[in-house]
């Protein structure tokens, strides 16, 4: 958002707010709804969206595309890294240093002039592995 326009917090924003940062399971936007509709009945998935993209674009939330999936939010917005379920498709965070040189030797690598990156792990969430032991695949 532009700095010479501060975005203004109104009631849904900050519930939208609220409701996503007592989550750590970066839902989808039908997700949070449910959430959000709890504290406010009235509130459409549209009005949803829109709130989403706005606090988005401020930098207040994270967007998410997760690999082929619908977009999660995430409002954390510090850089780290992120862990995906082959099962059910939930993402956590990943609690570890950030590989601090990875951008530097993509650089070099390619000889792109800016160069980000995004990290997702895959696995079997703790839920999943209960319902059904999975086989390791390196024992395979």
């Amino acid at each position: 958002m532009n700095s010479l326009h501060p975005l203004r917090m109104t009631q849904q924003r900050r519930v939208i707010l609220d409701e996503l940062r007592n989550l750590t399971s970066h839902p989808t936007a039908d997700e949070l709804h449910l959430l959000v509709r709890k504290r406010l009945p009235k509130i459409s998935i549209s009005t949803l969206y829109r709130n989403l993209e706005i606090l988005s674009a401020s930098g207040l939330v994270r967007k998410m595309d997760v690999a082929g999936q619908r977009k999660r939010f995430d409002a954390t917005t510090s850089k780290h890294y992120h862990i995906r379920c082959d099962k059910c498709g939930r993402v956590d965070d990943v609690h570890m240093d950030l590989i601090p040189t990875i951008e530097e030797i993509a650089r070099s690598a390619c000889r792109y002039e800016s160069v980000s990156h995004r990290v997702e792990f895959t696995g079997i969430c703790p839920h999943c592995a209960e319902d059904e032991p999975f086989e390791r695949r390196d024992e395979l």
